[in-house]
């Protein structure tokens, strides 16, 4: 994945819009700076309160600018089929251990899942398996950081932020464009 990530506390409050976009998992809202995407929210995100991906999208107006417009198009592209990857430029607020766990999501192949206890060891933290579920459940940009790749360490599908059967619906997906 050739995502860019560029990180900052959240206060430096920054211009952000937002758009959305129907796809197959539901309508999508994309929010974004200038500088990146900072937001992939899914519908039930917009009826928590205080839920640590949206508290930035609470500034955001409608509209568009460049970032909305590539990730449209590449998130089009992903649901066609046609793209296994992302090359969008993120503007991502968390802390530490947060954009560490985010970032590694960009590692797990596409079509492959991995664990939370694998993901943790990959970070040098192979007894903060929890903590990295946690911050794979504030990764504010699902999809394009696939944490939906992630799951217990059975195999069974765990928490995700747009619902267990979207979860099975994008790695049934990414499988059935691997064949």
């Amino acid at each position: 994945m050739n995502t860019k990530s560029k990180t900052h506390s959240a206060g430096g409050k920054v211009p952000l819009v937002m758009t959305t976009l129907d796809s197959p998992v539901g309508e999508l809202t994309i929010v974004a700076s200038d500088r990146g995407l900072r937001a992939i929210l899914w519908p039930a995100d917009k009826q928590r309160k205080g839920n640590p991906r949206v508290k930035e999208a609470a500034v955001a107006v409608e509209g568009e600018n460049d970032i909305t417009k590539l990730t449209k198009a590449q998130l089009n592209d992903y649901f066609a089929g046609s793209r296994i990857d992302f090359s969008i430029p993120l503007d991502l607020v968390g802390t530490d251990l947060q954009r560490q766990t985010w970032a590694s999501l960009a590692s797990i192949p596409y079509g492959e899942t991995t664990t939370y206890g694998r993901q943790a060891a990959a970070l040098g933290r192979p007894t903060a398996f929890r903590a990295v579920a946690n911050a794979n459940g504030k990764n504010p940009v699902s999809i394009v950081l696939p944490c939906h790749r992630v799951v217990g360490a059975n195999g069974s599908l765990t928490g995700f932020a747009g619902g267990l059967p979207t979860k099975s619906w994008l790695l049934a997906h990414e499988e059935r464009n691997c064949q």
